[in-house]
């Protein structure tokens, strides 16, 4: 999965790599274009973002290797189109990423399975999977997740090929021991806390100047560095978090006011972002969100 390639090494308190911010861009603005990018509208985008153009090549050539981006010339200019693949998962993201679902009820998925000792790497691609959804490990076979992720679960591990290695059912937990006390076994809520901490050290600062300098009007460079590199640095939060119900969560979650931050950034820097954004490029001018 494209979040699971780009996510995995960004860390929230540190500069994103180029080929991360590339995605970002894709995700948000060239979809509207027809999924295509000019290499040098993209050179002069991640420009604001201070990455040279050397790194530009080298990063869309291996996004290109990871099957996430196809070279396509149109007329004279060179450049890069999303995969098929890659629209299918930048699509099955949105919801996720930009949804903030609230989820009080405390009812679960379990996912049970077993895969044969020959087919080990359909194993470690079953655990990825699970793990990206946001699964807990209770044991070896036995996964559990919040109820609301189901649906997800279900389209995910059909896509891959791998629901006829597992069964799903819909559980509560009736003992024993505290059900809170159990989550912080199935999850690692303390390193997840850190890491939205970082989060808040890197952004909380930018919502602040935005905050004091007021809202940007019209395209803005700088509103849109600072869009994308927020973004970049969240989208991998909505794969990690469960979405575990308020009861559950520790005393003094910082999950809640990272939300707070990435949404509000949202709101003031989206609009002017997206006007920079498609004001700079080649392609078609279609309004988007």
């Amino acid at each position: 999965m494209i979040d699971e390639e780009q996510g995995a090494d960004v860390s929230p308190g540190a500069d994103a790599p180029p080929r991360s911010l590339i995605v970002t861009i894709y995700g948000l603005y060239a979809r509207e274009l027809g999924g295509w990018m000019s290499v040098s509208d993209l050179i002069v985008l991640m420009a604001e973002l201070g990455v040279d153009a050397q790194s530009v090549r080298s990063s869309v050539s291996r996004l290109k290797r990871r099957g996430i981006l196809e070279s396509e010339r149109r007329g004279s200019a060179a450049g890069y189109a999303l995969s098929p693949y890659a629209r299918d998962v930048l699509g099955a993201g949105d919801r996720r990423i930009f949804d903030r679902p609230t989820n009080d009820d405390v009812d679960w998925v379990v996912a049970v399975f077993s895969v044969p000792e020959s087919e080990r790497q359909k194993r470690h691609a079953l655990r990825a999977r699970l793990t990206w959804l946001g699964f807990g490990t209770v044991t070896a076979g036995v996964w559990i997740a919040p109820g609301h992720l189901v649906d997800d679960t279900r389209e995910v591990l059909a896509a891959e090929g791998l629901d006829t290695y597992v069964d799903l059912f819909r559980a509560d937990h009736l003992g024993f021991g505290a059900t809170v006390d159990k989550v912080a076994h199935w999850w690692d809520l303390d390193a997840l806390d850190g890491l939205y901490r970082d989060f808040l050290a890197a952004q909380a600062p930018v919502l602040e100047r935005w905050q004091a300098g007021g809202e940007p009007s019209g395209a803005d460079g700088a509103a849109f560095a600072d869009y994308v590199r927020a973004l970049t640095a969240w989208r991998r939060f909505p794969y990690l978090d469960p979405g575990l119900p308020g009861e559950l969560l520790p005393e003094g979650w910082s999950g809640t006011r990272a939300a707070d931050t990435f949404f509000e950034l949202r709101r003031l820097l989206a609009g002017p972002a997206h006007d920079f954004a498609v004001g700079r490029t080649a392609g078609d001018r279609v309004s988007g969100r």
